[in-house]
C-alpha cells in the first residue's frame, strides 16, 4: 500500500496504535495492495475502526463466524 498525501513514517512515530486504526482503514477502504490484513490487529481495533457499513458487515461474518 503507497499513501503520498501522508508521511508515514512520522505519524508511526508519533501515535502508533492510530497509525495501525489508520493503516487498517486504507487497507480495507482502499485496497490491500499486494498484503494480507492482521487478523489479530483487526480484531484489537474493531471497535475504533471507520468502515465502509457493508464491507464491515462482511469482515464480521469472517471474524467471527455463527456457530
Amino acid at each position: 500500500m503507497y499513501n503520498w498525501s501522508v508521511d508515514e513514517k512520522q505519524f508511526k512515530k508519533a501515535d502508533p496504535e492510530g497509525y495501525q486504526i489508520w493503516r487498517l482503514e486504507q487497507m480495507i477502504n482502499w485496497g490491500l495492495g499486494g498484503e494480507k490484513l492482521d487478523k489479530k490487529l483487526l480484531k484489537k481495533h474493531w471497535d475504533k475502526l471507520f468502515l465502509d457499513p457493508a464491507k464491515k458487515a462482511y469482515l464480521k461474518f469472517l471474524l467471527w463466524p455463527k456457530k
